[in-house]
């Protein structure tokens, strides 16, 4: 009948933007918040984690740290946050903060660069990987600081990283700066410090 066409057409189209909204994510692992592992040893309290799932912090623009050492499983939570932000409706993005600094430098050399943040400005949830890997240069620092003031209090960061918080000012180098950052990253951020040993096996295995 009529409304239950109308009602598999409505289906339908909803499945098509959510399909679009995934693309758009880039996930670096096919993650979701019901296949994450509470079993293994490493701090991470499920009842937080299903709190977050429901992305109120993304609806009231917080941002959230996910700090532990390499292959406890950052990644794979960070993909599982975006991905159930795109099923609730939000548009979200994962990178890696390398691939991010490149793109701006590239921006930056080819006349793309006011479009580059305005498209990440644009986004509910930016997820930013391997945060900090290496020290900054002068150049990626201020590009850095131009994406997290787009976003400050306007939308949600995720940051995944094997630094401490405290250790931030020192990798970002310009105190100036990693003040500015890291006051608009930590502030109101909700928190998932991670400990315990490495889940990983392969290097291409992902981290549930």
């Amino acid at each position: 009948d009529v409304a239950a066409f109308a009602k598999a057409a409505a289906v339908a189209r909803e499945q098509r933007k959510l399909s679009k909204r995934l693309r758009a994510a880039k996930l670096r692992y096919p993650a979701s918040i019901e296949d994450v592992d509470f079993k293994h040893p490493r701090h991470l309290d499920r009842q937080q984690v299903l709190s977050l799932a429901n992305c109120g912090f993304v609806q009231n623009r917080h941002n959230l740290v996910i700090t532990g050492q390499t292959g406890i499983g950052k990644s794979y939570l960070a993909c599982a946050f975006v991905e159930r932000a795109c099923r609730l409706g939000y548009k979200a993005s994962y990178i890696r903060l390398p691939r991010l600094l490149q793109q701006l430098a590239v921006g930056r050399g080819d006349g793309s660069y006011a479009r580059v943040l305005d498209r990440l400005a644009r986004l509910d949830l930016l997820a930013i990987d391997d945060w900090l890997l290496a020290p900054l240069r002068d150049a990626e620092r201020r590009d850095l600081v131009e994406v997290i003031e787009d976003r400050s209090e306007r939308a949600s960061t995720l940051i995944a990283s094997q630094l401490p918080t405290q250790d931030w000012h020192a990798s970002i180098g310009d105190p100036n700066l990693a003040d500015a950052i890291c006051d608009r990253i930590l502030h109101n951020a909700h928190r998932l410090d991670l400990k315990g040993p490495t889940k990983r096996r392969t290097k291409t295995e992902p981290e549930l």
